[in-house]
């Protein structure tokens, strides 16, 4: 629901006859754009990964690690990079629209992927005596 709610207001805010246009211009919409697809991208990448983690049917469960893919490097930096590349992508977003609500959406979008990437690094942790110490939840080297 919150996330419906959010989206209508970006919309508001962004169609808004008074909505003033990116502080930088079009470098700075097509800087958020890339950013925003790169992210997108990485996000899939990772989903993919980790679909494919497990064989149909089977309860087996496994350390995640990267593939031949460069985007799912990001593996090697942080445990849920999923939520690394959503991360990413809404801060591409919020550069592009320059909305106080994508703002808001971005920090409480981290703020819930944040708490869920701690309780997976924790049980992959738990789980897996091998798992890589050098792996962060969320936010690579820091997080």
């Amino acid at each position: 629901m919150f996330s419906r709610g959010n989206a209508v207001m970006i919309g508001y805010f962004v169609n808004h006859p008074q909505y003033t246009p990116a502080t930088f211009g079009n470098a700075q919409i097509y800087t958020g754009l890339a950013i925003f697809l790169f992210s997108e991208y990485g996000n899939f990448v990772s989903h993919c990964l980790l679909r494919d983690l497990r064989p149909p049917g089977s309860k087996v469960r496994k350390i995640p690690y990267p593939n031949s893919n460069p985007m799912s490097q990001m593996l090697q930096l942080s445990s849920c990079p999923h939520y690394t590349y959503e991360l990413c992508s809404w801060t591409g977003f919020t550069i592009m629209t320059q909305t106080l609500t994508a703002v808001v959406f971005t920090l409480l979008g981290f703020y819930q992927m944040a708490e869920w990437a701690i309780d997976r690094h924790r049980k992959y942790r738990k789980e897996f005596k091998d798992y890589p110490k050098s792996r962060r939840a969320l936010i690579p080297f820091l997080l």
